[in-house]
């Protein structure tokens, strides 16, 4: 892979239209933290695990920094924002109304679609009337006749980053077009221990004894109200894994119940991007060149958008690479390097994904229709209502 290949519209036609073309469009992509090599970096945690670490058959540890569901709800807001925004529906759900402190404005809480963890399929999209029918009979089409094209004028990131319509009447459920996840190799574990001193040494004996029969009397924990000393030491777990995890074993603190303290990565921090063309091109409906064609586009710029890394507090990373190198992915033979990254590749990406658009936009929804409110009644009878198992999540 010594030369890049420049990216054209017909190019991207290719990928998107040619069964004998590549399988993928892959990336890369280096990270480090914002400290530099070796700095501390904290992992997501789990309820009862802790951080998702496995070992490898040689002992290599291996943790999981961020997953791709996580990936796909970082990715796909950039929606939002110009001048991605003029490329999908901008649909917003209203799901509260409060008075402001002076009670002569009204707040207004609002949720795009965009920001929705399960997308189209979401549990405030059900419980939205006059938006769930329609997303109904874009599953419906989906789900019958195959035709994706009702769900692209709708949400057409949903059949980008998949969906699942669990709680729907199809059941219809499609991959992702774009894949990402964030992986730490070589960590070791660190774990962290605090201490919470209280105010309680400083108050007098008939202070302290009121406020003991108080929590006495209210049945809660001096502790838990900031009254007293609080070691930090173990962390919480369920009553289950408490019987397996004790807090000691052996004489010794369980490391298993320690409070986490982030890992140091002494390998590689990588993000694996790829587009997956062979999900792609099995899109089909009415028109169906132009669907791929617009759900490519879309693709191609959510992969090579440069998103924020600070993941959470204490995992701040940034891009090590100056530029990244993308390549294609044929069914057989070597990769070829294509220039999805430069400031010419990303404008040919962008005018290409407005001419993509058109088509679609011509039939967005407009003006009160973009605008949708969350309804109590529609949800509580969804709670009502069975569904399918729900995965767990990424």
């Amino acid at each position: 892979m010594t030369s890049t290949t420049a990216v054209t519209n017909e190019t991207i036609n290719s990928w998107a239209d040619d069964p004998k073309g590549p399988v993928a469009l892959y990336l890369k992509q280096r990270l480090l933290p914002v400290e530099g090599e070796g700095g501390v970096i904290f992992p997501p945690t789990y309820a009862d695990i802790g951080y998702n670490i496995d070992t490898l058959s040689d002992g290599t540890k291996v943790a999981m920094i961020d997953s791709v569901g996580s990936q796909a709800n970082r990715m796909e807001p950039i929606f939002k924002h110009a001048p991605y925004s003029e490329l999908v529906p901008q649909i917003e759900i209203e799901i509260h109304t409060k008075d402001e402190d002076d009670g002569k404005k009204k707040y207004v809480e609002k949720r795009s679609i965009l920001d929705l963890a399960h997308r189209s399929a979401d549990a405030v999209v059900h419980s939205s009337p006059t938006l769930s029918a329609d997303m109904a009979k874009a599953f419906t089409a989906l789900k019958r006749h195959g035709d994706a094209r009702p769900l692209c004028i709708l949400a057409p990131t949903s059949l980008l980053f998949g969906v699942w319509d669990s709680r729907g009447g199809s059941g219809e459920k499609r991959p992702r077009l774009v894949r990402s996840v964030i992986r730490a190799w070589n960590v070791e574990p660190l774990y962290a221990a605090a201490q919470f001193n209280s105010i309680w040494k400083s108050l007098d004996e008939d202070q302290q004894k009121a406020l003991e029969a108080e929590a006495k009397a209210k049945k809660t924990k001096l502790s838990e109200k900031g009254f007293a000393d609080a070691p930090a030491t173990f962390r919480k777990v369920s009553t289950a894994a408490a019987a397996k995890m004790t807090e000691y074993r052996d004489g010794s603190p369980n490391p298993e119940r320690r409070v986490l303290g982030g890992v140091i990565a002494n390998g590689r921090i990588e993000r694996d991007i790829t587009i997956n063309l062979v999900a792609l091109r099995a899109i089909s409906g009415e028109k169906s060149e132009e669907i791929r064609r617009y759900l490519l586009s879309l693709a191609l710029l959510a992969a090579t958008a440069d998103i924020e890394l600070f993941l959470r507090e204490g995992c701040h990373l940034r891009f090590a690479d100056e530029r990244d190198t993308w390549v294609k992915v044929p069914r057989r033979g070597s990769p070829e390097a294509i220039d999805l990254s430069s400031a010419k590749g990303h404008d040919t990406l962008l005018e290409y994904a407005r001419a993509a658009a058109g088509p679609f936009s011509a039939k967005w929804p407009q003006g009160d229709k973009l605008i949708h409110k969350f309804d109590l009644k529609a949800a509580k009878q969804l709670l009502a209502k069975k569904g399918m198992d729900e995965p767990a999540s990424e």
